[in-house]
């Protein structure tokens, strides 16, 4: 049995954060994640994908802030069990719980973070007949390597964010950029779509819409494909498509915990702690829905910060928790008393 004060289920960025947080609070943490490494999607789907919303990182790649996270967390010691599926929850008399993985690992812990981003995710795939035949033969519905595309002639197919930005991404990687979407209009970041335009202005990116691919040809290889834009069929030569038309979530055993779900996600009270319709349970990051939700990352670590606290609160009922500031205690300080902090405050400022 696995002992620990916060047992968090899935080791994306929200997840790895929330082991920074608790930390602060000397709370331990425990990690369950079905994939055999930390970093959820950030390192499994786009580890080279930079990313452009991270407080004070102009750009960051995927990868590097997985890298960052997990050096991070290294100082509160977390432990990680890995490449195993949180399977059955049982709560005991004392509020407390115990989840067991597909391996048949116990985990007892206090509170409970679903940190599952996605849960487990496949691409969602055009409705093409032959695409299964050419998937690893020239089509990819992730970019996990940029390299692979050096020089290559590429067609994106989409009209969300991971399809601009590779888009933009790719333009000084491969020989060639098509982007196809079936609107003229995008779903993603109006910067986003400002700077493919830009590209395509610049003769950087070829842009076609509204159209859609809707046949693949090659023999051993994908060699082009067959688009239709206002009725009239064209075929374009190309070395790879890469279907961006988003991923399909999907729970798993985590829907039969007895949760309120919606939509594939959890309800949770974003009013107070995060907290899910079983006390003690909480989801944080893109697996939780409320009035409002926005899945962000950033969301994901303001949420992560306010379920910590709230945990705090349920293993230390009716102690008085002092918020301090990293900038003035540092990282080991922060189970003193208000006069300390306050000596602290008044000596940061002489």
């Amino acid at each position: 049995m696995i002992e620990t004060d916060i047992l968090i289920i899935g080791a994306g960025p929200t997840g790895l954060f929330t082991v920074f947080e608790a930390g602060l609070l000397k709370l331990k943490c425990h990690i369950i994640d079905g994939l055999p490494q930390p970093g959820g999607q950030l390192t499994e789907l786009y580890p080279k994908k930079p990313i452009f919303d991270i407080p004070g990182f102009p750009s960051v790649l995927a990868g590097d802030l997985v890298t960052n996270l997990m050096e991070q967390i290294k100082q509160f010691q977390p432990g990680f069990t890995l490449n195993e599926v949180a399977e059955t929850i049982d709560k005991l008399n004392d509020g407390t719980f115990v989840v067991t993985t597909n391996k048949g690992t116990k985990h007892h812990a206090n509170a409970v973070a679903i940190a599952g981003g996605l849960g487990s995710f496949e691409p969602r795939k055009p409705s093409i007949e032959t695409i299964g035949f050419f998937e690893d033969k020239g089509v990819e519905y992730f970019v996990k390597d940029p390299e692979l595309f050096r020089n290559k002639k590429i067609v994106i197919a989409g009209g969300g964010d991971s399809a601009l930005d590779w888009s933009i991404f790719l333009a000084d990687v491969a020989s060639s950029v098509t982007l196809i979407h079936r609107r003229n209009e995008f779903r993603g970041a109006l910067d986003s779509v400002e700077k493919v335009q830009e590209l395509k202005a610049s003769g950087k990116i070829k842009l076609i819409t509204p159209a859609e691919v809707i046949s693949l040809q090659g023999k051993n290889h994908l060699e082009s494909i067959t688009i239709e834009k206002d009725g009239i069929q064209q075929i374009i030569e190309t070395d790879f498509l890469i279907p961006l038309f988003g991923l399909s979530p999907k729970l798993g055993p985590i829907a039969d915990w007895g949760l309120d779900i919606e939509k594939n996600a959890i309800k949770v009270d974003n009013a107070l702690d995060y907290q899910t319709n079983i006390p003690g349970i909480y989801a944080i990051g893109d697996v939780n829905t409320y009035p409002g939700k926005l899945k962000l990352i950033l969301c994901g670590f303001h949420e992560a910060t306010l379920m910590c606290q709230s945990v705090y609160q349920r293993m230390n009922p009716g102690k008085k928790y002092v918020l301090k500031y990293t900038t003035v205690s540092g990282v080991d300080g922060f189970d003193g008393t208000r006069k300390e902090a306050e000596k602290q405050v008044v000596k940061a400022i002489e």
